[in-house]
């Protein structure tokens, strides 16, 4: 599936006539909601598409909690989200029935019973390798996010004993999201900021992140996580950014090598889940295809009702708007409902309030074996 290129047109479980299609996507949400999800929490792990403000109080350049990020947020504030407003799972926490936000690890006010329900650990530039995204400054890797976890679980184990813990553990949602920025931040960067990393094979490589990833995945398992939604990595080849640093050679199509790197770890990874699933005893793990979703969005972009399939409506330099972080000075685009991009490389709230409908519904060619509303509810 990871490697899917055919154009596709995604069927909603809700249809109704004459309605813009993001209206219709969240009264479908808002319907779903109603039955109740058997998953009483949700933790989160990834990078940026789904930080939700552990960056904030890190030395990161790359941090978003500044104007006009956030514009289209509850209240219109820069939490830190990489995006105009809220993310893929800031609306499937929605449309499984949780009332508030799953708060971020790295803020004083996560603390006590509001962990019960979740916690969201996903930081800007993270990667599946301790190294990748450092040039951005800090930031949590996968290994570290894990390691918060582990801090988060020994307080909840403190507080409610070990038999409801585990409990609590098995029937949790585990979201995890990350690798593009092992590939963007690090193996396809210049050679000037990582000499060693261009000289290692891109199947070597790629071999090193699956192992690693084994033993992170495998981890979260033995703290308990029975249910884990395991995203592959999108067309970053795709992306403003990547357009514009590419456009002499690549003309105005997407960076064919970066999308080919990300299909390889792609299969690899969808091998890994199913490894994973049969020898974990009783782990329910997902395999979610965002490369064969975020494809079927930027090629079918109009019929989804979009305007703009390769560029960011929050501009910096170039062609796409693809060079320079979103910022307070930056031009914002009138209608961010007709953009893919947000920024350089993060997609728009309109994008991400789709994909969630399509993780929380979606087929088999979206999220296999089951979606994760049919996971939560089994």
């Amino acid at each position: 599936m990871g490697g899917n290129t055919n154009t596709y047109s995604y069927t909603y479980p809700c249809f109704l006539l004459n309605i813009h299609i993001l209206v219709l996507i969240k009264i479908c949400l808002a319907y779903n909601t109603k039955n109740e999800s058997k998953c009483p929490a949700l933790f989160v792990f990834g990078d940026s598409l789904v930080d939700a403000g552990n960056n904030n109080r890190l030395i990161n350049i790359a941090k978003y909690n500044v104007v006009p990020n956030g514009i289209d947020f509850p209240g219109g504030i820069p939490t830190g989200r990489y995006t105009n407003g809220e993310t893929a799972i800031d609306f499937v926490g929605q449309g499984l029935g949780f009332k508030n936000f799953i708060p971020p690890y790295n803020d004083p006010t996560t603390a006590g019973e509001v962990v019960f329900h979740g916690v969201n650990y996903a930081s800007g530039g993270s990667g599946i390798l301790d190294h990748s995204g450092y040039i951005f400054g800090d930031r949590f890797s996968m290994d570290e996010q894990i390691d918060n976890f582990a801090n988060t679980r020994q307080y909840i184990i403190s507080s409610i004993g070990s038999i409801a813990a585990s409990e609590l553990f098995s029937k949790a949602l585990f979201s995890v999201g990350i690798g593009s920025n092992d590939f963007g931040l690090n193996y396809f960067i210049p050679l000037i900021s990582i000499p060693k990393q261009k000289l290692i094979p891109l199947q070597e490589f790629v071999d090193s992140m699956i192992s690693k990833y084994r033993l992170q995945l495998t981890r979260l398992y033995e703290f308990g996580a029975r249910k884990l939604v395991i995203q592959n990595v999108p067309p970053i080849g795709c992306l403003p950014f990547e357009r514009e640093v590419n456009k002499r050679w690549n003309g105005d199509s997407c960076v064919a090598p970066i999308n080919d790197a990300a299909m390889m770890f792609n299969t690899e990874l969808k091998s890994l889940v199913l490894e994973l699933n049969s020898s974990l005893v009783g782990s329910q793990f997902l395999y979610v295809d965002i490369y064969y979703i975020a494809w079927d969005l930027i090629n079918n972009y109009q019929s989804y009702g979009f305007e703009n399939n390769d560029s960011a409506c929050c501009r910096g330099l170039g062609s796409y708007g693809g060079l320079g972080l979103c910022r307070p000075t930056s031009e914002v685009c009138s209608d961010r409902t007709k953009y893919i991009f947000w920024d350089l490389a993060h997609p728009s709230e309109a994008v991400n309030l789709l994909v969630a409908n399509r993780l929380l519904d979606g087929h088999s060619d979206d999220i296999y074996p089951t979606n994760i509303r049919q996971l939560c509810n089994s």
